[in-house]
């Protein structure tokens, strides 16, 4: 068996073992993923203020400025619980995202494709009539809020309930419906919005709300635009832009683990 702590060579007098390498190694990987995941989001800015507040604190010590130490001795709890409310929303995608390794996916398939194919007719319909739609397929993550936002529904997934909710004349068109568990949960839905400076300033507020649940949650939230017919997916903090009907319906069977 390998010694992991015989050492490599050496910085100065601080000895470095295989252990260390790896340890740097994780570490860089780590944050490598941390900012892929927070770019483009006002976590970014968040943490910038996070690296000064931290910095401070690292040079009050250095020059024992002992008022400011005591400060910062004392809204280290409050930091602590500061920093879960405002990283709430990353922290919680971070947490599904782990959640969604394939490793660990692949325990936890859901619905059918019969849902996927009304799915995915509708929406080529609702292109067809120029119609727009917001269509919010749950995964592994609970939308309680968000179905409560909305009117109740609990009704079967169908192509033909899914153009009339979205029929302009209909009073649930404007909103999303929420299918969670093979049923339309909610019509009517209420979104986050996303802050995202990615978005192209011509996109309108249902493709902002498509992307600003995708990222606080795993859903899977496609938009049907009434101004250009194009049909876009939006998951995990991404917008999908222009899908065809085989490329919605392969999208969706991947989202959802299904084998064809």
């Amino acid at each position: 068996m390998p010694d992991f702590n015989l050492n490599l060579f050496k910085i100065g007098f601080i000895p470095i073992t295989l252990i260390d390498i790896l340890d740097i190694v994780l570490i860089a990987y780590i944050l490598f993923k941390l900012y892929h995941f927070l770019q483009g989001t006002r976590a970014i800015q968040m943490t910038a203020g996070l690296v000064i507040i931290l910095l401070m604190s690292f040079l009050v010590n250095l020059f024992n400025l002992r008022g400011m130490i005591w400060i910062f001795d004392n809204l280290r709890t409050i930091w602590l619980i500061a920093f879960v409310i405002v990283f709430q929303p990353e922290l919680r995608r971070i947490l599904l995202y782990i959640g969604q390794a394939p490793l660990i996916r692949r325990f936890f398939k859901m619905g059918g494709t019969h849902v996927i194919d009304e799915v995915v007719k509708a929406c080529f319909e609702l292109s067809k009539r120029g119609f727009g739609g917001l269509i919010v397929m749950a995964r592994d993550a609970g939308l309680r809020g968000i179905i409560e936002s909305g009117q109740r529904m609990q009704a079967d997934v169908s192509t033909p309930l899914i153009i009339s909710i979205f029929n302009p004349l209909s009073p649930l068109h404007d909103g999303a419906i929420v299918i969670y568990n093979d049923v339309i949960e909610s019509a009517k839905c209420i979104l986050p919005l996303s802050e995202s400076d990615k978005l192209e300033p011509w996109l309108g507020t249902r493709h902002r709300a498509a992307l600003g649940l995708s990222e606080e949650s795993d859903a899977v939230i496609i938009v049907v635009s009434e101004e250009t017919r194009r049909i876009s997916v939006a998951m995990n903090g991404k917008l999908n832009r222009n899908l065809d009907e085989n490329e919605l319906k392969d999208f969706l069977e991947d989202a959802f683990r299904f084998s064809g």
